[in-house]
């Protein structure tokens, strides 16, 4: 069984290599031709100190004396190989460094393009800690062999070229040191048998590690003021531990085998230079071609780590290739259409028969209702009832499991990608603003004059404190707005929206955290924005300010018309809405006159 899975993992990673070799051909062939370049050198340097050495060095001992002209040319010889291996060198890091990092910039933003494509529901079973491992960690760890690959590529050259010359050298020493690779090429396979699951187990602890400090610096609210922080410590404690002692398990197998592969080549040339001052006494070999026997086999104890270099690091490349694929390969994207939205003015919004559920069943069922072009409707009903499920199919964050929403007679899923962006624009429950100016927050990149930003501001009711902060449109709100109230978040979330300029514009309780009247300005200031409005209401007040209400209970519409003739229709509708108003009442018979 260990064989298998070393084979496995051998033959997986052979595989991710060729997509990088495929995918950067001109690159890799680069790096290859000044790996090779390098490769001929070396061995090249150690027949040219053979040759200096039987040429040069021993008649000038033999003389007892040497020109200057043989001296120059056995130097200018050394040094030129000796430059050619450094430009190989170079040239071989220049170029397999160039396919390393483009690989990953290509698989980075693949994957981050595929999380933009696929659906909130997948979302919802991964956590962001998980992705953005995805995206930064399993990304370099599929490439990370890359850089020494070209090496390894070299490597075989040099041993082929090294392995001849050795041979029509001296085939007696040639067998003696030869004896050494079979013992180099065991102790590998033993090598990586024994560091493969350990270091795929280090690179998955990595991920887990990024997911829990991710949900602990996201919940960093909570965690305070429930005086978490010991156990949210001791709980990324835990991970940090395991991975630490996983990454110290992959250092003792290094540790225990590095010493004796790089022993075993240097034990080879001991036996060579043993073997062959037995045949330079017999006169079967001279001096210069010992030395350059010597010579090559010290060169090769390099090249031959190399090649453990590139299997050490399969392993984990197989781990984060396999779990980047997950993300390529998951399924639920939305496709696009080629169908613009190319009306005027507000846009007329129809829901025929709709029906979503997520993994534990429907949550809407035959949801049908229209919004005639500029008219407020307001969704009303229970918690859970399924409002912001359907304010996700409005935008098309999701699709319905069956049924249409159609906007100005055009079926969302047949509209082009971006059209909707175009169109619509949403303002969700919970708020997000970057860690930016007022300005940038609300353009997000936008090239929208400040009069426009100004103009937005004022129809969300922002303008005024925006006004009084101290540097304007350029007072940085800190980390998700960290310096600003909840309403004035809010307000900011919504003037983003409106410098768009949409069509329809859905407000899923998006001014929960704004005072009742600073609300109802909002509202009314919206009938001149130029959009059909769709507002989750929990608000009396917000509520009656809409053109319509439509009450949905358990995923369904159990009421549609105005408020003043629902809450005389419907029990369950006029319970909701006046629930406040009940309670306050009940409190104040309670009062002792």
């Amino acid at each position: 069984m260990p064989q298998k899975v070393t084979s496995d993992i051998l033959r997986k990673g052979m595989r991710v290599l060729g997509v990088a070799v495929r995918a950067e051909p001109l690159l890799f062939t680069l790096a290859v031709i000044f790996s090779g370049l390098y490769a001929a050198m070396t061995v090249g340097s150690a027949w040219v100190l053979g040759r200096v050495t039987e040429e040069v060095v021993l008649p000038a001992f033999h003389d007892g004396h040497t020109t200057a002209g043989v001296l120059t040319a056995g130097g200018l010889a050394i040094v030129g190989v000796a430059a050619l291996k450094a430009i190989g060198v170079a040239g071989r890091r220049l170029f397999a460094g160039l396919m390393q990092y483009n690989m990953q910039a290509t698989y980075r933003r693949a994957v981050t393009r595929q999380y933009l494509q696929l659906p909130l529901a997948w979302h919802h079973r991964h956590p962001t800690g998980q992705l953005l491992s995805n995206a930064n960690a399993d990304v370099e760890a599929a490439w990370a062999p890359i850089a020494p690959m070209p090496m390894a590529v070299g490597v075989v050259l040099m041993l082929l070229i090294a392995a001849v010359e050795i041979v029509f050298t001296d085939v007696m020493v040639a067998i003696v040191g030869f004896l050494v690779f079979p013992m180099i090429a065991g102790l590998n396979v033993v090598y990586q048998r024994r560091l493969a699951p350990i270091a795929a187990r280090a690179q998955q602890l990595r991920a887990e590690v990024s997911e829990v400090a991710h949900e602990s610096f996201d919940g960093a609210l909570v965690v305070k003021t429930l005086g978490r922080e010991a156990a949210e410590t001791e709980r990324f404690a835990v991970v940090a531990d395991e991975l630490r002692d996983a990454n110290v398990a992959v250092g003792r197998v290094r540790g225990l085998f590095d010493p004796v592969l790089e022993a075993l080549p240097n034990l080879g040339v001991l036996a060579v230079l043993l073997v062959g001052s037995i045949r330079l006494r017999s006169g079967a070999m001279s001096a210069g071609d010992l030395v350059h026997v010597a010579y090559l086999f010290t060169l090769l104890a390099f090249p031959i780590r190399a090649l453990g270099w590139v299997l050490a690091e399969v392993p984990r490349s197989v781990v984060g290739w396999d779990r980047v694929r997950g993300v390529l390969d998951a399924t639920g994207s939305l496709p696009y259409g080629d169908k613009s939205l190319t009306g005027e003015g507000p846009a007329r919004l129809e829901v025929r028969g709709v029906r979503f559920g997520y993994t534990e069943g429907d949550v809407l069922h035959d949801v049908t209702f229209t919004v005639r072009p500029g008219h407020t409707i307001a969704l009303v009903g229970p918690t859970g009832s399924g409002k912001s499920s359907l304010t996700n199919l409005l935008v098309r964050l999701v699709d319905p499991a069956s049924g249409d929403v159609v906007l100005d007679g055009v079926d969302v899923r047949d509209v082009e990608r971006g059209g909707l962006a175009r169109t619509t624009a949403v303002v969700p429950q919970q708020t997000y603003l970057f860690d930016d100016t007022v300005r940038g927050n609300v353009t997000l990149g936008l090239d929208v004059p400040d009069e426009d930003v100004w103009e937005a501001l004022r129809l969300a009711q922002a303008d005024g404190f925006v006004s009084a902060l101290a540097e304007g449109l350029g007072t940085r709100v800190g980390e998700r707005g960290a310096t600003l109230s909840g309403g004035q978040r809010q307000r900011l979330a919504l003037a983003r929206a409106l410098v768009r300029r949409p069509r329809l514009l859905i407000l899923d309780d998006a001014t929960s955290s704004v005072d009742p009247q600073v609300e109802a300005r909002i509202l009314s200031g919206l009938r001149d924005s130029a959009a059909t409005v769709v507002v989750v209401a929990y608000r009396k007040a917000t509520i009656e300010l809409a053109d319509d209400v439509i009450y949905i209970e358990r995923g369904r519409i159990a009421g549609q018309g105005a408020h003043k003739d629902l809450i005389e229709v419907s029990e369950g509708y006029r319970n909701l809405v006046t629930a406040y108003e009940r309670d306050q009442d009940d409190e104040n018979e309670g009062v002792p006159a």
